[in-house]
């Protein structure tokens, strides 16, 4: 081998690099580890909410030392960005994606346009988008040309308007519009990432991770170790609309005869009477008076009689409110007020009333109604736009607050509305997000300066994150999550703790195998595997890439695929030996010959690879990118470090190295099984396999998860064992039919997967199921388990949600969509590949019709035992992935066996198939030994793994059992099949 010293130092500065770069993870997980010993030191279990107080005084700690020198080169602060980043499924955290409502941004540029023709347009895009893979604003423009009639894009009550008068005049046409308006789209959207990105940078997590996905308004945020999962998602959701109103007093007559012919319309809508009953002869009072008077019990006014009066409670005294609901009635008044036939009913003075709910302290039981002085556009008197500055701070109290200062503009109208609340002894309520934080009067007059402050029942995290949104800026468009992942602290340690057990298992194993089989060579092997894996690791943090447990998995496959490019090494030296050749002419004849295989094998599997990055998401993302890198490293070290190593042994005089040891120097020697003989048989079984297979697909079906129906799935865990058909029966009764549970791993442990107002979006519904289930769940659970306890997020908890998942019905069908073109896609390049490679269609008809043969089967047994076997089934991302693996895997076998039949038939000719059986028989050691360990490997993390990766490594053995078995009996014959008659013409 040549230049061999450059290869040394290659390697040297490659593994120092790759020490150099893990160094900062080891450093990191020191400093935090010595954090919770002082922590843990200094609270005491018994201590109320300890774990919260450790963890503060955690980060205190952590903040103290983070810029002191540590081995001196580093600090923790420094090492921190530097480490190894972990996902999810290791962390804990939360994954959302986000869709930027391109439907608000485009009502924008129009200024809220009543356009009848823009607002159908936009009607149809909404329909159209539920079953089409378009951009919303293609869409819209689709649908705009389908009815414009003479209307036009750049008409003056549409684009044409003032705003955008610098850029789009009456005389443009609409394809001279078109690009104005995408530019302006993506200008949006880039501005919501911009202010996403701010936000999360004043959230406080470590290693976050944002990024766009093309031009969908689709916007990745992924957040590994948030703990407070209900603040990152109001922080991600909310669109930071700040208004100031001016409220209307309580004693407002007309707002009171409002909600009196409101109650009475009500009842004849909900239940008509045939009496109608004088119940009301009060419609001037003030509404503290008739509600006081309905509290006496002079009249029955219950929920029946009185749908709207009987849910309402006098606000509290010295209150800007209206009146006072209970919570869990606020849903429904609220849709009662926002009917048009009760909206009808506002008095002319009052009617462009504003109602707005307060955002209620924690702990309470009943929300404020606010009425606010609105007008025919709903626009406030003053918005979010005019603050210039906003700081987390405390009030006179000494309570947490929000402090905003505006610019001269606004200054200006805040002085005009201070003035007029003054005057009308009314109200301002600051309203964000549409829930009113505070509703303070004015006592001394219109306020110059233009100063403002947000108080109310606040803690410093919240004020803190106020303050960072409003300083951020809102968002162009509302922020809808359409699909989110949460997964607890204590799952994520224990995702760790079974990854790093399944992957020492299987190292051993790879370890040990390689000595027992090959004796001194497998030492040499097994350092290069060792130098591999820590190659694996270096680049993976130098690139800054995620590691999740697929990704752990992904490593452990690596080992055993890794050991492939050995075997074929040494079992080709083996053969040149075998010849009668030295042992350096042996060893440089075996190296050079095994080549072809080793690139072949990888580069198909590379490519699948390739393709489940492009079309994967996620985790799955992390299992094709440790994969990938796995491959390269794999690449370097079985050809060149092993190399080295060999080279440098047999060099020196008198040392042996037979490449063997005693039990297998003779194994697999001379075998002369007629391969082809045989293929009738594998034939019938094979299509009997598949037959059957398709049969169930048709008949039963598969379990298809949330990734690709679309719903909510929760994992809980409770102390002691449940029936999960018990708990389907109750959840079943609460969300509707549809909801499925059923044991997840241990018998303490379920899954509850729902379409429970699947199309619905926003943090309310996600809230609303988590209070169902743990309400339904209660009497299962230790009887001081709280709503916080149950809900994900609760630190080093054993019980309650432990993970949720959440995938919108229009990312469920883009799931799907992008899981067929990766599977097809995978064969049209594998085909391609092929071709390329061995120059017949017939080599590429068969590895394809032995690939299909496989994905057939391993869906077939899917199918069949979906409901039989004791773990997740379910075809989600993950299967995908296992499928996509499984393509790779079985092509690197059949790359393998065609390229020694190749070698073969191209010394010896066909002689009807029989030079065909000695390929495939001189294959057999390597293809079993390859086989056994990968097989081994998949097992450890099987059984070692965790629960979540059972169904994703079963699908994986299954592949590589029918894989091993297609490349000897289904890709050869159909081969040998196709290409019968040209070797029977050529007489060969």
């Amino acid at each position: 081998m040549q230049n061999k010293g450059l290869i040394r130092l290659f390697a040297l500065l490659f593994g120092l690099v790759s020490i150099y770069q893990l160094s900062f993870t080891f450093i990191t997980g020191k400093v935090e580890k010595d954090a919770e010993v002082y922590a843990a030191a200094q609270i005491a279990e018994t201590e109320d909410d300890y774990v919260a107080k450790r963890e503060a005084l955690e980060a205190s700690y952590l903040d103290s030392i983070g810029g002191n020198p540590i081995l001196g080169y580093t600090t923790y602060n420094d090492a921190k960005k530097k480490e190894l980043n972990k996902g999810l499924d290791l962390k804990g955290g939360i994954n959302v994606t986000l869709q930027i409502s391109v439907k608000d941004i485009l009502k924008g540029l129009a200024n809220n346009t009543k356009n009848p023709i823009f607002n159908k347009a936009l009607a149809d895009a909404d329909e159209a988008s539920k079953n089409s893979d378009e951009t919303y604003l293609e869409l819209f423009f689709d649908a705009f040309d389908n009815i414009k009639g003479d209307t036009k894009l750049a008409s003056p009550d549409i684009f044409a308007n003032k705003g955008l008068s610098d850029e789009i005049n009456f005389q443009m046409t609409d394809d001279e519009v078109k690009p104005i308006i995408r530019r302006k789209i993506d200008e949006s959207i880039v501005s919501a990432f911009e202010v996403l990105r701010e936000r999360i940078d004043g959230f406080g997590v470590t290693q976050p991770n944002i990024q766009r996905e093309g031009n969908s308004g689709r916007i990745l945020v992924e957040l590994p170790g948030a703990r407070d999962i209900a603040r990152a998602q109001e922080l991600l959701s909310s669109t930071a609309q700040l208004e100031f109103w001016e409220t209307y007093q309580q004693s407002n007559p007309n707002i009171g005869k409002f909600f009196v012919d409101a109650n009475t319309r009500l009842r004849d809508i909900l239940e008509p009477v045939e009496q109608e009953q004088d119940t009301l002869t009060k419609p001037e009072s003030e509404i503290d008076s008739l509600l006081s008077d309905v509290a006496q019990d002079s009249l029955d006014f219950t929920a029946d009689t009185n749908p709207l009066l009987g849910k309402l409670i006098p606000a509290s005294p010295g209150s800007h409110a209206i009146v006072r609901v209970a919570i869990s009635d606020t849903a429904e008044v609220g849709s009662y007020l926002r009917m048009p036939e009760i909206r009808r009913l506002l008095p002319a003075d009052v009617q462009f009333t504003k109602f707005a709910w307060e955002r209620p302290p924690k702990d309470v039981e009943t929300a404020e109604l606010y009425a606010l002085k609105s007008n025919r556009d709903n626009v406030p008197r003053i918005s979010g736009d005019v603050v210039s500055d906003a700081q987390a701070t405390f009030d006179q109290f000494n309570k947490p607050a929000v402090s905003m200062a505006m610019n001269t503009r606004g200054a200006k109208e805040w002085e005009r509305l201070t003035g007029d609340a003054y005057n009308n002894q009314t109200g301002i309520a600051i309203v964000l997000d549409n829930k009113v934080y505070t509703a303070p009067g004015v006592s001394s007059g219109p306020i110059p300066g233009g100063r403002s402050e947000i108080t109310g029942t606040f803690t410093v995290n919240e004020t803190k994150d106020i303050a960072n949104v409003l300083r951020a800026g809102k968002l162009p468009a509302s922020a809808e999550i359409i699909q989110s992942e949460v997964v607890g602290p204590s799952l994520g340690q224990e995702a760790i703790d079974s990854g790093f057990m399944s992957f020492i298992i299987a190292m051993a194993f790879v370890l040990l195998w390689m000595i027992f089989y090959y004796g001194k060579a497998g030492i040499f092997a097994d350092i290069a595997l060792i130098l591999n894996i820590l190659l694996i690791f270096g680049v993976l943090t130098s690139l800054g890439a995620v590691l999740t447990l697929p990704g752990i998995a992904g490593i452990v496959l690596t080992i055993g695929m890794s050991v492939d490019a050995n075997v074929l090494i040494f079992e080709r030296i083996r053969e040149e030996l075998a010849r009668g050749k030295g042992k350096a002419q042996a060893v440089a004849d075996g190296f050079s010959n095994a080549l072809s295989s080793i690139l072949d094998a990888n580069i198909t599997t590379g490519l699948t690879a390739i393709i489940l990055f492009v079309f994967g998401s996620g985790p799955i993302k992390g299992f094709a990118t440790t994969l990938l890198i796995g491959i390269v490293t794999s690449l370097f070290t079985a050809i060149f470090i092993t190399r080295l190593l060999v080279d440098w042994y047999v060099s020196k005089k008198g040392r042996s190295l037979d490449f063997s040891t005693a039990m297998t120097k003779n194994l697999f020697k001379n075998m002369k099984i007629n391969f082809l003989g045989k293929r009738r048989v594998a034939y019938v079984i094979s299509a009997i396999l598949v037959g059957v297979g398709v049969f169930s697909l048709f008949t039963k079906g598969l379990q298809q998860g949330v990734d690709f129906v679309g719903g909510r799935s929760y994992q809980i865990r409770f102390e002691r064992e449940v029936n999960p058909s018990e708990i389907a029966s109750e959840l079943n009764t609460v969300f509707g039919s549809g909801t499925n549970v059923k044991t997840f791993g241990e018998a303490n442990q379920i899954k509850v997967t729902t379409p429970y107002k699947v199309d619905v979006e926003g943090i309310e519904v996600d809230n609303e199921i988590q209070n169902k289930l743990y309400t339904s769940l209660q009497k299962y659970l230790p009887d001081d388990t709280s709503f916080e306890d149950f809900t994900v997020g609760a630190s080093e908890k054993s019980i309650g949600i432990l993970q949720s998942v959440k995938v919108g019905p229009t990312i469920a069908d883009d799931i799907k969509k992008n899981a067929v073109w990766a599977v097809i896609g995978s064969l049209a390049v594998v085909f391609l590949y092929i071709l390329l490679r061995f120059r017949k269609w017939q080599f590429s008809l068969g590895a394809v019709v032995a690939v299909f043969h496989d994905v057939m089967i391993v869906l077939g047994i899917f199918s069949l035992l979906g409901t039989v076997m004791p773990f997740n089934m379910e075809i989600d991302q993950a299967f995908i992935a296992a499928i996509l693996t499984v393509i790779g895997y079985s092509l690197n076998d059949t790359v393998v066996v065609f390229d020694r039949i190749r070698e073969v038939v191209g010394l010896k000719g066909w002689k009807n198939g029989e030079h065909v059986n000695q390929a495939l028989n001189s294959t057999l050691s390597r293809t079993l030994n390859t086989s056994l360990t990968t097989l081994i490997v998949l097992l450890s993390i099987f059984i070692f793994g965790g629960e979540s990766l059972r169904g994703f490594m079963f699908a994986m053995i299954v592949g590589v059992l029918i894989g091993t078995y297609s490349s000897v009996f289904i890709a050869t014959p159909i081969m040998f099949d196709s290409l019968k008659k040209k070797i029977v013409q050529d007489k060969e």
